[in-house]
């Protein structure tokens, strides 16, 4: 079960990190980003972790323990737009 909470977590992190470069690449809107800042990195960025959020869940099977599982995704989500909502990895600035 602490597999399947932890990955969760980290698949909520991954996801609701990706919808923000996913969306300032399909508006052209600049975004600070691993890949470079200008839209195009960043649909990419934003695709890459959408794409590939499934992963985080694929060997931990957290259907045997849903609630647990889809609480902790949910928190995972909640941390990194917190992260995204405050200070972000670039502080404050307006793009």
């Amino acid at each position: 079960m602490i597999a399947a909470v932890i990955m969760s977590f980290l698949a909520g992190v991954w996801l609701g990190n990706g919808i923000p470069h996913f969306v300032r690449g399909v508006t052209k809107k600049p975004y600070p980003s691993a890949l470079g800042n200008s839209p195009v990195p960043n649909l990419i960025a934003g695709w890459l972790a959408i794409a590939t959020t499934p992963l985080f869940l694929l060997l931990v099977h957290p259907a045997e323990h849903p609630i647990a599982s889809w609480i902790s995704a949910m928190l995972g989500m909640l941390a990194i737009g917190i992260f995204h909502a405050g200070p972000g990895a670039f502080g404050k600035k307006s793009w």
